[in-house]
């Protein structure tokens, strides 16, 4: 059973490749032993995102009366809500199986292990073990949620993100360890809906990988709901012999032990690289990544990987342009590596965070002068309209070239507008250039415009 082109994983970075293989031609199986789709799809990216949409109608009902608009007292259904989610996700990976079918890639069931000699091992349900042999081999098996040492999960009462998509009853109260997207997207979700929120982070501002301004902002808006936010702190254990759990927190000031039924781990994810074969393939990885050159060759002829087992930022869209990107280079096409300073992170939390390229603090230590610029959008008339205030715009240039160095968003609908950044910093276009560029009035977008005429001491609205 020979292929051209053999994928194993079919997540947003495997699936992606397998097809966009099959559509240059080549001959193309992809090995899965769960649902196509991935984490991303199945239990990550569009799940959660029903779960918040669904939150987020659940706000809005709240505040009809802000609106005009007379509507009796919401009760969140949860069973319903999680349902729904489910529904989405079965959705979205029955299209999944429709496009590979739909672009003859065959789907081999089981899982998957890389052998020298350019052979994969499939192991299927009933255990039977069946070699396939492919002219390359692209590895995408992505990851998992992390478990440390003081908080091992047992999917009961210390649960992952799998888990806190498909509790059966919603929890009275919740301690979220973590406070990167997938934290604070549990978070906010739970708080919205009515369970008491803790969220844990040992760092000292909660979506650390943001702006600090943007960081500051959404811990102010969590804790304005009502959320209990808890920063530069740290979990030392946890006691589940009772009925719930006991919290034992190391703070500043001292120790301190939180009450909750549930105890979410959202720390982070370990890559799935143990037992493909990649030892006994010869395949070399460093600190739980697969090392492969800028277009995702591994150090063994015919063997690729791709997606959140190499380095760079763990993200779907990432992995799906590395899959195109390794593909269309062993077809022979003329590719360029992948912009990893060009790659937008979202966060689906209300507000909403978007952004892209350097933060402030980065752009100062790397010794750039700059020019930073900031909207709010207490001062957008569409945002006044839609009841949307909250949040700004931020942007950052290079004062000397006018190099869009960053964005930094948080906001009503945010991960909507940070994409056109993107292409204006791909087409390496300057502050001037946004400024003369006409934008469509009223919308929450023209606030970039704004923000960028802000930098440059040239905003009217401010």
């Amino acid at each position: 059973m020979n292929y051209d082109i053999i994928v194993i994983g079919s997540g947003p970075g495997g699936y992606v490749a397998a097809i966009r293989a099959a559509q240059l031609g080549f001959n193309v199986g992809v090995v899965e032993c769960a649902e196509p789709g991935g984490i991303c799809l199945n239990w990550g990216c569009i799940p959660t995102k029903a779960l918040l949409k669904s939150a987020a109608v659940f706000e809005y009902l709240h505040h009809a009366s802000d609106y005009g608009i007379i509507a009796g007292e919401p009760k969140a259904d949860f069973p319903a809500i999680i349902k729904r989610s489910r529904d989405v996700a079965d959705q979205m990976s029955k299209g999944i199986q429709f496009l590979l079918k739909k672009n003859k890639v065959e789907h081999i069931k089981g899982f998957g292990k890389v052998k020298p000699g350019k052979i994969v091992e499939v192991t299927d349900e009933a255990g039977i073990k069946t070699d396939y042999t492919a002219n390359h081999i692209i590895i995408a098996t992505g990851a998992r949620s992390r478990e440390l040492p003081n908080l091992k999960q047992d999917g009961k009462k210390i649960i992952g993100y799998r888990e806190a998509m498909t509790l059966p009853t919603q929890p009275a109260s919740m301690v979220v360890v973590g406070s990167g997207a997938i934290g604070s997207e549990f978070a906010w979700f739970y708080h919205t809906i009515g369970t008491k929120v803790t969220l844990v982070e040992v760092l000292p501002n909660i979506v650390p990988v943001e702006d600090e301004e943007v960081s500051k902002a959404l811990e102010r808006s969590f804790k304005k709901s009502g959320m209990k936010v808890m920063t530069g702190v740290s979990v030392e254990s946890v006691d589940t012999s009772g009925d719930g759990c006991k919290v034992a927190i190391k703070t500043k000031k001292g120790d301190e032990t939180i009450d909750c039924a549930i105890v979410l781990s959202a720390v982070g994810v370990t890559t799935n690289i143990e037992g493909i074969g990649l030892e006994e393939t010869g395949i070399s990885a460093e600190r739980g990544k697969v090392l492969v050159d800028d277009f995702y060759k591994t150090n063994i002829e015919g063997y690729y990987a791709i997606g959140d087992i190499v380095k760079g930022p763990a993200l779907a869209h990432v992995a799906s342009h590395e899959g195109i990107i390794c593909v269309e280079k062993i077809a022979g096409k003329h590719v360029e590596p992948l912009d990893y300073g060009n790659i937008p992170g979202c966060t689906y939390t209300h507000p909403e965070i978007a952004s892209v390229g350097m933060t402030e603090k980065a752009a100062r230590e790397a010794g750039y002068e700059i020019l930073v610029g900031k909207f709010p959008f207490t001062a957008s008339g569409k945002a006044t309209a839609a009841g949307a205030r909250e949040g700004f715009i931020k942007v950052i240039f290079d004062a000397k070239y006018g190099e869009w160095l960053g964005a930094h968003f948080i906001g009503d609908n945010v991960t909507e507008m940070i994409a056109g950044v993107v292409v204006a910093r791909k087409l390496e276009t300057t502050g001037r250039e946004i400024i003369e560029a006409v934008h469509p009035h009223p919308t929450m977008s023209e606030a970039i415009m704004e923000a960028v005429a802000q930098a440059y001491g040239e905003c009217v609205h401010l």
